[in-house]
C-alpha cells in the first residue's frame, strides 16, 4: 500500500500557512469519545495503511495508522501474537492510528499495561507541517525524547499520527474465568489481595454481587491459580470478555450518562448521591457509576477520592474533567511546541486546547 505521508504532510503545511484548524478523520469509530470539538475542515487519513515492519522474532511491529485494528490483529494472531493491552474496536472500522489517539485499553490493562505502554515509537506530522520521528521500531531504542507516548490519548491535538511502532507478546496458552459471589467492597479487597500474589490474573470485573477473574498463561499456572482462588468457572468465556471490552455488555446500554471513574484499585466504593459504583474493573482502579449529579459535582467528589472522572457517555460538559491549573499549563506548553498555530483538533480534548 502506497505512502500517503508526503501528501498528508502537504496538506497540513498549507493549513498552518492559513492557519485553517483540521479534524483528523479515521475510521470514525471514536466519535463518541470526549468533546466534539470546533468546526474545522477534516483531514481523511484514508489509505494510509499497512503493515510496514513484523518481526514476530522480536515481538514488534510498525504499521500505518489508518491501518484496520482487525487487519492487524489478524496478522498477529497467525504468528500466535496480539496486543496485549486488549484494545476496543467499537466498530468495524477501528483503526489503529485512532485506538493510540484515544488511548484505549481493554480489560488486559491492569495486568499487561496501557496502550502507551507498548508503544516504542512513531512517526507524526507536527502543526508546521514538518515530517517527525520519535522513537524506534525496537525495545531497546532510548534516543532522543520519548514523544511518541504523549501521542497516545491526546486526540489528535499534537500532530497527525503517520506511523506507530509497537511491542507485541504471544497469546496465552490456556484461559478461564472464575466467578465469586460478593460485594463491591469485598471485590475490591479481594482483588487487591490477589494482585500482590503471583497470580496469573489477566482481568476482573465485578457487577450486581459478582464478581469475574479471568486467568490465563501457562496451563499449568491457570490450574494451580484455580485450585487456589475457588470460584465457579464461567462457561465458555471468551464472548463474556469481548463484550465486556466492546461495551456491548447490557450495563453499557441505557440514555442515562455513563461516567467513567479512575481511582487508586483499594479506594472503597464511592456514593454520589444515590448512586454508588455500579460496575468495578481493573482491580477496582477503573468503575462505571452512572450518577445524576452535575459534572462539577461528580468531579469534586472524585478529585477528593485522588481520581479523576470522565462522562463516557451522555451529554454532560464538560466531558473531560478540568485539569489542574499547573498541569493544563504544561499541556499548553506541550500543544504550542508540536502544533503553534492550533490547528488539529481543536476543542476535542479541552477547550483551551
Amino acid at each position: 500500500m502506497a505512502d500517503l505521508g508526503e501528501t498528508l504532510r502537504a496538506r497540513v503545511e498549507t493549513a498552518f500557512a492559513a492557519r485553517q484548524p483540521l479534524r483528523i478523520s479515521g475510521g470514525g469509530t471514536k466519535a463518541f469519545l470526549g468533546e466534539t470539538g470546533n468546526a474545522a475542515e477534516p483531514l481523511h487519513m484514508g489509505e494510509h495503511r499497512g503493515i510496514i515492519n513484523y518481526q514476530p522474532g522480536e515481538l514488534t511491529v510498525t504499521v500505518r495508522s489508518a491501518t484496520p485494528l482487525a487487519e492487524l490483529e489478524q496478522a498477529l494472531a497467525q504468528e500466535g501474537q496480539m496486543l496485549a493491552f486488549e484494545p476496543p474496536h467499537f466498530g468495524d472500522n477501528a483503526t489503529i492510528g485512532g485506538t493510540i489517539a484515544a488511548g484505549l485499553s481493554g480489560p488486559a490493562r491492569a495486568s499487561a499495561g496501557a496502550a502507551r505502554d507498548f508503544v516504542l515509537g512513531c512517526r507524526i506530522i507536527n502543526g508546521r507541517g514538518q515530517s517527525l520521528r520519535f522513537g524506534g521500531e525496537v525495545m531497546k531504542n532510548v534516543a532522543g525524547y520519548d514523544l511518541s507516548r504523549t501521542m497516545v490519548g491526546a486526540f489528535g491535538t499534537l500532530g497527525v499520527l503517520l506511523d506507530v511502532s509497537l511491542k507485541v507478546l504471544p497469546k496465552p496458552r490456556a484461559q478461564l474465568t472464575l466467578t465469586h459471589e460478593c460485594s463491591a467492597a469485598d471485590a475490591i479487597k479481594q482483588f487487591n489481595a490477589w494482585a500482590g500474589q503471583p497470580l496469573p490474573i489477566t482481568a476482573t470485573w465485578w457487577q450486581d454481587g459478582q464478581s469475574h477473574t479471568r486467568l490465563a498463561g501457562a496451563q499449568a499456572a491457570v490450574d494451580a491459580a484455580q485450585a487456589a482462588l475457588g470460584g465457579e468457572v464461567l462457561a465458555d468465556d471468551q464472548p463474556f470478555w469481548a463484550d465486556i471490552r466492546e461495551q456491548r455488555h447490557a450495563f453499557f446500554a441505557g440514555d442515562t450518562p455513563l461516567w467513567r471513574l479512575s481511582l487508586a484499585p483499594a479506594t472503597t466504593p464511592l456514593s454520589l448521591g444515590s448512586c454508588a459504583d455500579r460496575t468495578l474493573e481493573w482491580g477496582g482502579a477503573q468503575r462505571w457509576p452512572r450518577p445524576t449529579q452535575d459534572a462539577d459535582t461528580i468531579g469534586a467528589a472524585v478529585t477528593a477520592a485522588g481520581g479523576h472522572a470522565r462522562c463516557w457517555l451522555g451529554n454532560a460538559t464538560p466531558r473531560f474533567q478540568p485539569l489542574p491549573a499547573a498541569l493544563l499549563k504544561l499541556h499548553q506548553r506541550l500543544k504550542q511546541s508540536l502544533d503553534p498555530a492550533g490547528i488539529f483538533n481543536p476543542g476535542r480534548l479541552y477547550p483551551e486546547l
